[in-house]
């Protein structure tokens, strides 16, 4: 299933990111409004995956800390890549903005997705919108 992956911004695709994010995060795993929409997207670099036929499948955001979060794929989209090159694509911009490290707050569920992407764990499971977490972390340099 081909797909591409475009580097944008909130101003740019605000609806295509809005709608995955709702439908993921909101009403597939019931993460309240006010947690998801925390304010951070303006500042933040956003990467939307395109499928074949340039419908939103799928995105991410890298935030100036060197933070990456709200990774989702629509579920229909799952399991054939596009997490991992959306991953690649925000790791790819923050090595082009000299960021030293990446971190991520990982359901505890994919932490061995994102330790096959070489991310390591940092410390213990915490719960962010009743969903367990672990902080990852992986150096750039």
């Amino acid at each position: 299933m081909p797909f591409s992956i475009i580097e944008t911004s909130w101003d740019e695709h605000e609806a295509a990111l809005r709608e995955l994010r709702q439908r993921i995060f909101i009403n597939e795993q019931h993460v309240p409004d006010e947690l998801e929409w925390d304010g951070l997207d303006q500042d933040a670099t956003h990467f939307l995956a395109l499928d074949a036929e340039q419908r939103p499948a799928g995105c991410i955001r890298l935030l100036p800390s060197g933070q990456l979060s709200r990774l989702c794929v629509l579920s229909e989209q799952r399991n054939n890549g596009i997490g991992t090159a959306l991953l690649v694509a925000a790791e790819e911009a923050a090595r082009a903005r000299s960021m030293e490290e990446i971190f991520l707050h990982a359901q505890t569920h994919a932490t061995s997705f994102y330790e096959a992407a070489g991310f390591s764990v940092s410390g213990g499971i915490f719960m962010d919108a009743n969903i367990p977490h672990r902080q990852m972390f992986k150096p750039l340099i």
